[in-house]
């Protein structure tokens, strides 16, 4: 416990302490132990003034922020929310039927002969889950989507497991997506191919940014590639087409010449039914992307529920048809594609290099114009890019919802300067480039860990909606109001069956491939989110429950924290004096005997009248006989409310702040665990902070006392 000096000889004139008794020497700042330049407030001034640079970039990246009542500039058309939300799912269509092709090649060239049938199954399901998360636009247009549904009918833990199995597949989309893109276009540049993970990283970097930028001005700048995507591709299946059945012309890929030997020709009956199976799930993953609608409702314009259902009516036509197209276009030139290209591939040329299916089907359909093959290299990698932009629409906006509901922090509910949500975006990114370092921006190894989520999601969601129309219908007597609930239950029912099935059949063939890591990362996000929602209960309760008792302090004891008699000393004892405290006093730490000798002397001499206390401390500490001191004046007086001020120095360059400590922060952030105590800063403008102040402030009295100090002489 600090021994608190004081005066041994009787008061002094005015209320000043004699300082008597011999002082024990320490080494200290000479500066002394708190004070203005020891304060927080180089901190604040760091952040208002030298961030200007950092404003200057933010601004030159993000752009001008956006006020509150222009929301509505945000809200997209539909013709810009097509590819704001269709990315993903245009990208999947790029390498689902790659994956089908793939797996298929392990029973060697016979089994591509069921690729079209696992295609159209790919194809029937998606057009059921299109129906189905129609009805979901129109139910629920708030924009929770599967979470909102499995919350209200199936209670808050499937809403929660809902909620986190979307988060999962929102990181895993942007993740796979750019991994994908980098193994795209290091097949092209050699650099990008020994240097995957930097781009995958620098690639969520730009997206992020952009994004970060506000969803229509990402929407503008993603439209061009994506409709880009999309009509090269509709022009190369349509071109394809037209010399394979109109001109009759013999259409083959690089690779039809080839031969394929299987890693397992011996398959049959159970062990076909398995590798059939999974092909199957490897090419639902052309469904990931179509929930990304229900959760970015708010995002379009009115009517909300309609252009939401429009346009994903859109994106599950356009994704169906070309589907399709690439199967059965790919199989008709007689691409063989090799899970194992070395070991497999019999015929082809030594240092071959197999190149993707859209890049094959471009090949040969373009034969004799380069420009067309090089387009869609360039296009489908774009697109792969921008795959991971439907993630950063959509998990802001769940992020968001969970948050209101308090299973996230607060700080994931707020719109950002451009009124994006843009603590959603960064935590999305941050978890995203987690994911790719991790695994090393593997394609192989990330998709293993792909569509869990969102099956899951989807399943829950389905079942939720079933459960939505029972309940209307038992209320409902309006007879075409009941036939449109029946047939909506009917859509949900069967999309529910198809969901469920698909499910089962990922995880069965996934689970032990890297399946269960998504499964490990939703059951964590789960606990933390029931944990984050524990805790903004109790905090509720414990600030509900109790009611204040009306009872005021009996009395008000003001310290002023003293290193020198200046005049940010001053001005602090100026202003804890205008408060009118019961009892005031100034106190001061002796951690340097020599100047705390010099500030006695000083204090006698002045004409401050109030008293001033020295506190002894032995081991040159600041916080700890500040503390002690304090918690004695509220046990002797436990009714009685103690206000600490603390005269702080505002500094204007960055530098200043690094040549002043922080004692000042470290006392202050230990004070307020004291019950009963306040804390206050008495901030002194130097001449440095002159740019901080209003534009308008003139030298006029009274303008040194107010700290502001303008240099004049």
């Amino acid at each position: 416990m600090a021994r608190l000096h004081a005066e041994s000889n009787g008061t002094a004139p005015h209320g000043k302490s004699k300082y008597n008794g011999r002082l024990r020497a320490g080494c200290h700042d000479k500066r002394g132990s708190w004070g203005a330049d020891d304060s927080e407030s180089g901190a604040t001034a760091y952040a208002l003034h030298v961030s200007k640079l950092s404003t200057a970039t933010k601004r030159l990246l993000l752009g001008r922020p956006f006020r509150s009542d222009k929301l509505g500039h945000t809200l997209l058309p539909k013709r810009i929310a097509l590819p704001v939300f269709a990315s993903d799912a245009m990208s999947s269509v790029a390498y689902a039927p790659e994956e089908i092709f793939l797996v298929l090649s392990v029973a060697g060239i016979s089994a591509y002969a069921y690729t079209p049938w696992i295609g159209l199954s790919v194809a029937i399901v998606m057009a059921v889950v299109v129906a189905s998360y129609r009805q979901n636009v129109h139910a629920y247009p708030s924009g929770g989507g599967d979470y909102e549904v499995a919350t209200v009918n199936l209670g808050p833990t499937a809403g929660l497991t809902v909620g986190s199995a979307l988060m999962v597949d929102y990181v895993l989309t942007v993740a796979v997506s750019i991994s994908s893109a980098a193994s795209n276009i290091g097949s092209a540049l050699p650099f990008v191919a020994q240097h995957k993970v930097l781009f995958a990283v620098a690639a969520i970097v730009l997206l992020t940014a952009v994004n970060l930028r506000g969803i229509r001005e990402s929407g503008t700048a993603f439209a061009i590639p994506t409709y880009a995507f999309i009509v090269g591709m509709f022009l190369m299946l349509g071109w394809g087409f037209f010399r394979i059945y109109v001109l009759g012309e013999d259409v083959h890929a690089e690779s039809s010449s080839f031969t394929l030997n299987a890693e397992d020709s011996h398959l049959y009956g159970i062990a076909f039914a398995f590798l059939i199976a999974r092909a199957f799930s490897s090419g639902c993953a052309a469904l990931t992307g179509v929930e990304a609608i229900s959760n970015g409702v708010p995002a379009f314009q009115k009517p909300k529920s309609r252009n939401a259902a429009t346009t994903l009516l859109l994106l599950g036509s356009i994704a169906i048809v070309l589907l399709m197209g690439i199967i059965i276009l790919a199989q008709k030139i007689g691409i063989v594609y090799a899970h194992n290209p070395e070991e497999q591939l019999v015929g082809a040329p030594e240092g071959y290099h197999q190149k993707t299916l859209i890049a094959q089907i471009a090949e040969a359909v373009f034969s004799g114009f380069p420009i067309g093959f090089f387009f869609m290299a360039i296009v489908t990698a774009l697109i792969l890019v921008l795959a991971a932009n439907t993630a950063f629409n959509g998990f802001p906006v769940l992020g968001s919802i969970l948050a209101q509901d308090r299973y996230l922090p607060r700080q994931l509910h707020t719109r950002g300067d451009r009124l994006a949500f843009s603590n959603g975006i960064l935590f999305l990114s941050g978890a995203a480039i987690a994911f790719v370092v991790v695994f090393g921006a593997e394609v192989t190894k990330l998709i293993q860990l792909y569509i869990v989520g969102v099956f899951v999601s989807f399943v829950l969601s389905q079942t939720g909606m079933i459960k939505h129309w029972t309940r209307h219908l038992k209320s409902e007597t309006d007879k075409s109001q009941r036939a449109r609930m029946q047939r909506s239950r009917v859509i949900n029912s069967i999309g529910l069956a198809m969901t469920a099935t698909v499910l089962i059949i990922v995880l069965i063939t996934k689970f032990a491939a890297g399946a269960w890591i998504a499964i490990v990362a939703m059951v964590a996000i789960f606990i933390v989110m029931k944990m984050i929602r524990k805790h903004y209960d109790s905090v509720a309760a414990e600030l509900e429950e109790q009611e204040w008792d009306g009872v005021l302090p009996s009395r008000t004891h003001s310290i002023v924290l003293v290193s020198k008699l200046h005049m940010p000393t001053m001005r602090a004892l100026a202003y804890a004096r205008a408060t009118r405290p019961d009892t005031l006093e100034a106190i001061t730490v002796n951690v340097d005997e020599p100047d705390t000798r010099a500030l006695v002397r000083e204090w006698e001499k002045s004409d401050v009248t109030v008293p001033l206390k020295v506190i002894e401390s032995p081991y040159r500490e600041i916080t700890k006989p500040v503390l002690d001191y304090v918690k004695r004046v509220r046990r002797d007086a436990p009714r009685d409310v103690v206000t600490v001020f603390i005269p702080e120095y505002v500094v204007g360059h960055w530098w200043e702040q690094i040549l002043h400590n922080q004692s000042a922060l470290r006392l202050k952030s230990r004070l307020l665990f004291q019950p009963g105590v306040m804390v206050t800063s008495v901030p002194w403008q130097l001449s440095s902070s002159a740019k901080a102040k209003p534009l308008d402030v003139e030298k006029t009295a009274g303008a040194t006392r107010r700290g502001y100090d303008t240099g004049e002489k």
